[in-house]
């Protein structure tokens, strides 16, 4: 296959929700004489890159440099696709331009490649998507916009004349009415022939169209690729791949998203396109198979990125050399998870991309053939992850406005530790914190949670902080974005979600006094194996009990709600018990997310002394008494305006009040700003919502905590507001600290995803995903 059909971006076409962001390295691969490439659209805090690596003496692949368009900036998404034939490539842009979208051509000349022209098209609007697939053959480039025409889709054509300079030569529409096609999502050309996709064609059942391509730019239509995968939400088209007279287009939408790959021949004497046979993945999981494809003479790859428990697979199928059929698929064993991305083939070799690589870094693995047609993984290639400085010494006082790269209000940065020195593997994020106080050296030491484990800092002198080591996730459970943490009679208990059989680790915390030196690697003293995965975990330090919460996988899931655990011997936890309220919650499970428990003490004397808990529970609030383990009793539910996601709470120090988070109203567009919801519990079996407070920006909320008369709220992108709630009724912002310095603080994930405020000595721990862990303090003097 030549340099110029190498090319295949994918685009996902379902995830599991997550707040972490990707940066997408090895969204699209390239390969030519001059070496491989791979695009990095979405690197934090920078614009879009495209990184070009050559191959040693040694066989080793090395960097040789990155091209960047001369106007990139943040967001622009360039190097979403990729094309290269010889001296010349094409790189996309969508977002370019405040989502106008580009294309950027690059030439090599004298060894070095260089810009060398920009396409946009004619009358461009925002959400056209241009750039979203390419084709480049000769002096003609075929640019993909499936956004324009409010989804119909359109290919922009554009010419090299001899001077060199780029001209807009005419556009290709698939001559069928209707929006929503997104015709252009996917192209192919070779040999005069060009195929285009048009996935989402009459309620996705998708559509291949065929044109005749001459070296002016002139599309003739040629009909279309008819075939019986195109069926209603089959996505038939979302890739498409040629190679001589044989094309193969996947449909991974088809089978309720297992996926199939078509396959088509021409006929040499009518031209017409039938299908011959297809491509199944045979352990026929929801793997989205189709999603992208590569392939030759001889051999195919195909992508299936949900496959493999959503972690991704590449699947190969050979072609018999004698009569040209297709046979068997089978599943490389790639060394390590990531959803595919793009896939080039060159020459014997294959790069495919792996965006979901390294906790959405992403990576790039070069697939060598041998002698027999096996592939065997020849080389691994990684992009910069980027940190910011660390900061400890001094503290920095927030007296500009500034601190850093990081926006502040009358909260003070003690130190910071960027998540690279966390103990972590490559590209983990940081999701929750908690705290321990030791009692018998009274050090306060920092719980940090990260996608593949947890991490001890000492923050007894809080301005020079001192990571401990580190507990990795349960051995054969996969890497988390949800990861939580109590504490408990000197012991920390840790749950993770969509995270395999987890279960619940219990670690002793006075092991860490034991550190002299470097940090260790720790292994939990138990591992409570009655649930698998678990959301959160909850504990009433009193009661001697804890609850895990949002419970799946496997084990005593208990509905999703409370899943009652006596932790009174820390290193033997019990099964005690299930709760749960099947009137609240999206399935009518009683599913709760988060939850709060106490020994209650509040204006209610029906229950006072009685253990409560309220619970987050998706539609509703939940308020149970679970003092009798074997006979819990729902108290009350209550719902409340324009529901998002009930998701986290805390009391009130005297208990009357619960004040909550509802982590997807923002994403409405229907609120003024960041709203918590303050529910007064003065009787306990009527809740009332006192009222819906909103915050200074729009960003999305997640965990809040109450320490006195003040609300430390982790509201994501905006980082952590602090709140006087003294007056319950008129809430005021008096602190913030934005934990990521690029962007809005609009609606949306990543940031800060929760605080620890309940330090004696009154140091905050903030997490905030992709930046690291903040030690902060808030101005205690009283406003002017």
């Amino acid at each position: 296959m030549s340099p110029s059909r190498t090319v295949l971006a994918l685009a996902l076409l379902s995830a599991a929700a997550a707040p972490a962001a990707a940066q997408g390295f090895g969204t699209s691969v390239a390969a030519g004489p001059s070496g491989v490439f791979v695009g990095e659209p979405a690197p934090q805090a920078a614009p879009g890159r495209v990184y070009q690596y050559t191959r040693g003496q040694n066989g080793r692949w090395t960097e040789a440099g990155r091209l960047r368009a001369t106007d990139g900036a943040a967001g622009d998404r360039f190097g979403a696709s990729l094309v290269a034939a010889g001296d010349r490539m094409l790189v996309g842009a969508p977002a370019a331009d405040s989502g106008l979208g580009a294309v950027y051509v690059f030439e090599r000349r004298g060894g070095a490649w260089a810009q060398a022209g920009r396409l946009q098209a004619p009358d461009r609007k925002k959400g056209d998507e241009f750039g979203a697939a390419l084709v480049l053959a000769g002096d003609l480039a075929l640019v993909g916009a499936p956004g324009q025409a409010e989804g119909a889709g359109a290919v922009h054509v554009f010419r090299r004349n001899a001077a060199g300079a780029w001209a807009a030569a005419g556009t290709i529409a698939s001559g069928d009415s209707g929006t929503a096609q997104r015709f252009g999502s996917a192209m192919a050309h070779d040999g005069g022939t060009l195929l285009v996709g048009a996935p989402q064609q009459a309620a996705f059942t998708g559509a291949v169209y065929a044109f005749r391509l001459d070296p002016a730019g002139t599309a003739a239509p040629q009909g279309k690729l008819t075939s019986r995968l195109a069926v209603r939400g089959s996505g038939f088209g979302h890739a498409v791949a040629l190679h001589g007279g044989t094309a193969m287009v996947g449909a991974p939408r088809s089978n309720t998203f297992v996926g199939v790959v078509g396959l088509f021949e021409r006929d040499s004497a009518s031209g017409e396109w039938r299908e011959r046979g297809q491509l199944l993945p045979f352990d026929g999981g929801r793997g989205q198979f189709g999603a992208a494809i590569a392939f030759d003479s001889t051999g195919a790859l195909v992508a299936a990125p949900t496959a493999f428990n959503q972690r991704g697979r590449i699947y190969a199928a050979s072609r018999n050399p004698k009569d040209g059929e297709w046979t068997g698929v089978t599943k490389l064993g790639l060394e390590e998870p990531g959803r595919p991305g793009g896939i080039a083939l060159l020459d014997g070799r294959a790069i495919v991309g792996r965006p979901g690589a390294d906790y959405g870094l992403g990576a790039a693995v070069v697939l060598e053939r041998d002698a027999s047609g096996a592939w065997r993984q020849g080389g691994r290639m990684t992009g910069e992850d980027f940190a910011y400085e660390a900061m400890t010494g001094n503290e920095r006082r927030c007296d500009s406005g500034k601190i850093g790269a990081f926006d502040c209000g009358r909260v003070d940065l003690v130190s910071f530790l960027p998540r690279q020195q966390l103990m972590g593997e490559r590209g983990a994020e940081l999701n929750d914190v908690w705290g321990w106080t030791d009692p018998r050296t009274g050090r306060e030491i920092a719980i940090v949670g990260r996608e593949d484990g947890t991490t001890f800092v000492d923050i007894g002198n809080p301005g020079r902080p001192v990571v401990l080591g580190n507990l990795p996730r349960t051995q054969g459970s996969p890497g988390s974005t949800w990861r939580d943490m109590k504490v408990y009679k000197d012991h920390v208990f840790i749950v993770a979600d969509n995270a395999g059989e987890h279960g619940m680790q219990v670690f002793d915390l006075t092991r860490l006094r034991a550190v002299r030196g470097q940090p260790q690697v720790f292994t939990p003293d138990a591992t409570y194996h009655r649930i698998n995965s678990a959301h959160n975990i909850v504990i009433n330090e009193e009661s001697g009990y804890a609850y895990t919460v949002g419970t799946s996988g496997g084990g005593e899931t208990c509905g999703g709600g409370l899943h009652m655990v006596d932790i009174r011997e820390p290193k033997s936890p019990k099964f005690a018990g299930c709760f749960s309220d099947p009137q609240t919650g999206r399935a009518s499970t009683g599913y709760s997310h988060d939850a709060q428990c106490v020994t209650y003490r509040g204006p209610d004397r029906d229950y006072q002394g009685r253990e409560i808990c309220i619970g987050a529970n998706e539609t509703a609030i939940s308020v149970a008494d679970v003092t009798d383990k074997a006979n819990p009793k729902a108290i009350s539910r209550a719902t409340y305006p324009n529901v998002g996601y009930a998701h986290q709470g805390w009391f009130t120090e005297d208990q009357r009040y619960w004040l909550m988070d509802d982590e997807l109203d923002e994403l409405s567009g229907t609120l003024p700003g960041t709203r918590t919801l303050i529910w007064d519990l003065n009787d306990l079996d009527d809740p009332v919502l006192l009222k819906e407070w909103y915050g200074a920006t729009r960003a999305t909320d997640h965990n809040l905590y109450i320490k006195g008369t003040t609300m430390y709220n982790s509201n994501y992108v905006a980082g952590l507001r602090v709140v006087d709630i003294s007056d319950i009724a008129n809430p005021k912002e008096v602190g913030y600290f934005d934990t990521v310095p690029e962007g809005e603080n609009e609606p949306g994930f990543g940031g800060s995803w929760s605080n620890y405020p309940f330090f004696k000595s009154g140091t905050l721990v903030v997490t905030s995903g992709r930046e690291g862990v903040f030690f902060l303090r808030k101005h205690e003097a009283p406003l002017p």
